[in-house]
């Protein structure tokens, strides 16, 4: 079972106590963007085999929406933080290139 620190609360959650939220870190499109800038906002995510950064919510604790970064092959937890962020930490960058030393961020 995956489980994840909620990075506000401190309370280490079952997935069964959180909700999923998609992709994090996608750039959003709205008024003003093309059709198909916003039709791949809408649509198009990535669907990687290794590591992955995703949006959850602790929807039985303190209800903040948070990010995480793991492994979708393994479940392995790289770690979480606030999803005001706007990329991973340094400290979760560290953690997944000592796992994995050839990982590079998606651009």
């Amino acid at each position: 079972m995956l489980t994840l620190t909620c990075p506000y609360c401190g309370v280490r959650a079952e997935e069964t106590e959180l909700a999923p939220g998609g992709e994090a870190h996608l750039k959003r499109f709205g008024p003003g963007s093309t059709d198909a800038e916003f039709e791949g906002y809408m649509f198009n995510r990535a669907n990687p085999k290794g590591v992955h950064f995703e949006r959850w919510r602790h929807a039985y604790g303190c209800g903040k929406w948070f990010l995480a970064a793991r492994c979708t092959a393994t479940l392995e937890v790289f770690g979480t933080y606030k999803a005001q962020t706007p990329a991973p930490t340094e400290e979760i960058v560290a953690a997944i290139k000592a796992k994995r030393p050839n990982w590079e961020p998606a651009q």
